[in-house]
């Protein structure tokens, strides 16, 4: 009888498996002794809840009888969620990489009773098939290999091994001529004609694009604009975006950002939602600032635990069909807008032939008439009958933070009181339901959490929490942001920069380290900026310190592919740069207003209306006469004459 074990699971993609004819386990010391015990080898296989071929190889082999039986006899099985265990993921997809020279899920890994991997790779399929084995002639040849040739095994496994263990140099701390070079690498690898880095498939590159918004004054990316500006541009009109219910899809498939891979990210579309507002306000586009404010409502619309968390993902399929609830046919649209629909038929380009296997995904090709709000509300109100995308419901603190960051940078900004109160509200939910002892957990779900928290769920909730202290002057969220920045010593390597798991974590094949910025920041990214936030409210060097040693470890990345380590350099930008702004007196709001007219992600900004020391940076620093609003600029907490008027605090800044 087969005893699968993933009914108690917290991750959505495990319980995804849960009546599986697999004997599935979780990742644990319990599979593993299984596995010597009937000296079989670990199938490990990792994905996630939103992911399509995922879901595609598990109708295929998992819940196929057949299979699962071969799977049962000749393997241990492990199923693991790479949301939940980013760990386990990295060590492994890198293993995938140094094998396949590429990586992707659903990912399927034969381990040793060691953990060591020999033989690896994503996606197979139930028949033989462009070159591929069946996944069942897989099973049995590497049964065979495990059965016959032993030796050969731990030969692959120790290669494997001694492939991603090896170490990176750290190098210099990048400076001026280094993000010059970046700078030049990243604009050659620009598409000119659709916008974006490289070809197909194409992914938005968040780090990257902040990069560029930070550096866009600098005399060396005289085509920082245009690029920022083509991209942004081609994305919001291509099908990457949903232009009925706000928000982006994960990557195209097309260089063009025409098809989309339908899945929706809560990670990508706060850093995109960021993005947006600051492009709008720094090139004077209200058409980006739009984009951002639909983003923001996408994301409390449907992505948004009624108790202020955010979850994890939206699907790419529903009906088992990928893209069925985001694509059109001219007859839909009729339905929906009766003598309205040639409009939008022309406006979103919706042919007979489409461009998704009969349908239309739509994208702005045309003209949009004078009441396209009211018909995308129509169109809204049509698609919302159909069949919904299942949706991951867990809360990854890591990107919780994220959002948090999102909405309290564009309230602060927008002065947008609804922005900033949503913001708070997810703030409040991460200090009640993502921090335990002090310290935060991955995920949550249904009162139930997954385990301790990883460097970047620390650094992504302290950034969330800095940028609610600058947004709202309540310096309990200044306290909360500077204890988890105290709690990153438990990460600190000993040459630079942070592990992603803490000095108690789980033993595993390497302690995983990552300075890839892609397609977010890095944890170690996110520390090294977080870092330099507390080292600018408080003036304490060792947190510069540690801040400088996170970059230099990423540096010899950020030289040979600057798009993979990005925000390492905007890190690096902000540190050449960086300046305090404590603003103390009655009618701050004022004053901090035009800090906020500008993007100055290298700016700390300490605000409140009654003089108080418990953030240092506001220590001896008074109100002007009257109580009213006074700004210190500084730097090194060493500070100019203090001003009250906007304009002149504008223009010190």
């Amino acid at each position: 009888m087969v005893a699968n074990r993933l009914a108690g699971a917290t991750s959505p993609y495990l319980l995804q498996h849960k009546d599986n004819p697999v004997d599935w386990w979780e990742w644990g010391s319990g599979a593993f002794a299984e596995a010597r015990a009937r000296d079989v080898p670990i199938l490990l296989s990792v994905g996630y809840a939103s992911c399509h071929w995922c879901h595609v190889m598990a109708h295929e082999s998992f819940e196929d009888p057949a299979t699962a039986e071969l799977m049962n006899r000749l393997f241990v099985n492990v199923k693991v969620d790479r949301e939940e265990r980013p760990d386990v993921d990295a060590i492994y997809m890198e293993a995938v990489q140094a094998m396949t020279g590429r990586g992707g899920w659903p990912m399927t890994v034969f381990l040793d009773h060691d953990g060591r991997p020999f033989f690896a790779g994503t996606y197979f399929p139930p028949t033989p098939r462009h070159g591929m084995p069946s996944f069942t002639q897989l099973l049995q040849a590497i049964a065979e290999v495990w059965r016959d040739r032993r030796e050969d095994v731990a030969d692959q496994a120790r290669r494997v091994v001694e492939a991603i263990t090896a170490t990176i140099p750290a190098g210099g701390p990048p400076g001026e001529a280094d993000l010059e070079a970046a700078y030049r690498t990243i604009a050659g690898a620009f598409d000119p004609i659709h916008g974006g880095f490289g070809g197909a498939p194409k992914f938005p590159q968040e780090p990257v694009l902040e990069f560029l918004l930070r550096v866009r004054e600098r005399p060396w990316a005289k085509d920082a604009d245009r690029m920022l500006t083509q991209t942004l541009v081609a994305m919001a009109d291509g099908g990457i975006c949903d232009h009925i219910g706000g928000g982006f899809a994960r990557y195209s498939v097309d260089e063009s950002w025409t098809v989309p891979h339908f899945e929706k990210m809560l990670y990508d579309n706060a850093q995109l939602a960021r993005i947006y507002l600051w492009a709008g306000i720094e090139l004077g586009r209200q058409d980006f600032i739009g984009v951002a404010r639909r983003t923001l409502t996408y994301l409390t619309r449907d992505l948004m635990h009624p108790d202020g968390g955010f979850f994890s993902a939206e699907d790419a399929d529903s009906e088992g069909v990928e893209g069925k609830f985001y694509v059109w046919t001219p007859e839909e649209i009729r339905e929906a807008l009766g003598d309205r629909a040639g409009d939008a038929i022309a406006h979103y380009g919706v042919t007979g032939t489409g461009n998704f296997e009969g349908t239309t995904v739509l994208t702005r090709v045309g003209p949009p008439p004078a009441d396209i709000d009211e018909l995308n509300r129509r169109l809204f109100e049509a698609r919302e009958r159909r069949v919904r995308p299942m949706r991951d419901d867990k809360v990854v603190a890591s990107w919780h933070g994220m959002a948090i960051r999102a909405f309290a940078e564009a309230g602060a900004a927008l002065g947008d009181q609804a922005l900033l109160a949503t913001a708070i509200e997810a703030g409040r939910f991460a200090r009640r339901e993502l921090i335990r002892d002090g310290r935060p957990v991955r995920s949550w779900r249904d009162g139930r959490v997954s385990g301790p928290g990883y460097l970047d769920d620390h650094a992504s909730l302290a950034l969330g929490f800095f940028a609610l202290y600058a947004a709202t002057g309540d310096v309990a969220w200044y306290r909360a942001a500077l204890g988890l920045v105290s709690e990153l010593g438990r990460f600190a390597r000993t040459d630079g920069g942070f592990w992603s798991t803490p000095a108690e974590g789980p033993e595993l094949l390497k302690r995983p380290f990552d300075v890839t910025d892609n397609p977010h920041p890095s944890g170690n990214a996110m520390a090294a900026e977080a870092l330099l936030l507390a080292h600018l409210y408080t003036g304490d060097a060792s947190f510069r310190a540690q801040a400088e040693g996170a970059v230099r470890a990423a540096s010899l990345v950020a030289a040979r592919h600057p798009s993979m380590a990005a925000h390492h350099l905007s890190v690096a930008d902000a540190m050449s740069r960086s300046l305090e702004l404590a603003i103390v007196g009655a009618g701050w709001e004022r004053l901090a207003a035009a800090a906020r007219s500008r993007f100055r992600p290298h700016v700390a900004l300490a605000v409140t209306e009654a003089p108080h020391d418990e953030v240092p940076l506001l220590e001896h620093r008074t109100p002007g006469p009257d109580s009213s609003a006074r700004a210190y600029v500084c730097r090194g907490f060493v500070c100019d004459m203090p001003v009250s008027d906007p304009g002149e605090l504008a223009a010190r800044l």
